[in-house]
């Protein structure tokens, strides 16, 4: 009989559960940890499909060559606050930790930097780079391109991906970061799945069927692949820049390029970019962190009894609520995980 009971896993027991598996599978205890920890914040943060529902295909890619357990990371060009960083193919999460480092490290220098990592692989959610350049002070940014998954300009067929982007900025002292964090398509991918995995309808206009018409089944979305961009023009056009500002400017393969050699979803040799502000190049930071409640008041004020929630912030929310219940798994996500050993 299939399991119908959710799983609730303390936060730390399943950075350890994630970081184990990885060190088995030939990771060094550094990069082992960096993956675990940001896996397990998206689970975290409640976004479910970009946490340990990852890790088995991450398992596979490992084994099946396709990404690097160890990999050597060079920097093969810099100027100024610029550099590229060859990932040789990483586990994605700690490469682009590594990514975003290099350009937080030159903002730190030069006001702003700006650091683009070659021969990556799915780093799992682009709102844990971006915010980390926040926490650490700065303004963060980044995206990536990935295989085509999303339908544009009247097309039948996928024409990009939807290249997520990522920009995050600080709030000041004991305050989260402002984080917005979003596909180019009207919903990511694994947040349909989520909707399918839940039993629940996707809401109009997420994608369309295998026979072109809208529907709210998330699996006839998912078995079409056929995603819808947001705003229509509006998102294909920003999808189109962000592969612009990565496969293209790095020399790399494009969407349709990288499905052809791994349609598997890992994004094997896909391209990001990192980009971080040093605030106290532009202005005066205490300044700058009351202009962002001045703005946040008004935001807030302008509706009585209207909650406008703040990017991120029902990440915020889940945070502290998973770090007092513990984080629940799908029974779904709890069997595939069983498959690679998983202890649950």
């Amino acid at each position: 009989m299939a399991e119908t009971k959710t799983t609730t896993i303390p936060h730390e027991a399943l950075v350890e559960a994630i970081r184990r598996v990885l060190v088995r599978e030939g990771l060094t205890e550094p990069i082992a940890r960096i993956e675990a920890e940001l896996m397990a914040e998206s689970d975290l943060l409640g976004v479910p499909s970009h946490g340990v529902r990852m890790l088995p295909g991450l398992v596979k890619a490992i084994r099946d060559g396709r990404c690097q357990a160890n990999p050597q990371l060079v920097v093969t060009r810099e100027r100024g606050a610029i550099c590229i960083l060859d990932c040789d193919n990483g586990t994605g999460r700690y490469t682009a930790v590594q990514a975003m480092s290099h350009a937080l490290e030159r903002a730190g220098k030069y006001g702003a930097g700006v650091c683009l990592a070659l021969h990556t692989t799915h780093w799992g959610r682009a709102h844990a780079y971006a915010c980390r350049a926040a926490q650490a002070g700065m303004i963060g940014l980044c995206t990536t391109n990935a295989i085509p998954n999303m339908l544009a300009w009247g097309s039948k067929e996928p024409v990009l991906g939807n290249n997520p982007l990522a920009i995050a900025v600080p709030r000041g002292t004991g305050r989260h970061p402002v984080v917005l964090d979003m596909a180019m398509s009207q919903a990511a991918v694994g947040k349909i799945g989520t909707y399918l995995r839940e039993g629940r309808p996707v809401p109009q206009g997420w994608g369309l069927d295998a026979s072109g018409r809208q529907t709210c089944d998330a699996a006839a979305i998912l078995e079409s692949k056929r995603l819808l961009p947001f705003g229509d023009h509006k998102g294909a056009g920003l999808a189109l820049m962000m592969e612009l500002l990565t496969g293209a400017l790095g020399g790399g393969p494009l969407s349709q390029e990288i499905v052809q050699h791994d349609p598997s979803g890992q994004d094997h040799n896909a391209t990001k970019l990192f980009a971080a502000l040093d605030i106290g190049a532009f202005a005066d930071p205490e300044r700058f962190a009351q202009r962002v409640e001045d703005l946040v008041a008004l935001i807030q004020a302008i509706e009585p009894g209207l909650e406008i929630l703040l990017p991120g912030e029902r990440g915020w929310r889940a945070r502290d609520r998973y770090l007092v219940e513990g984080i629940p798994i799908h029974p779904e996500i709890a069997a595939s995980l069983r498959t690679i050993g998983f202890p649950l």
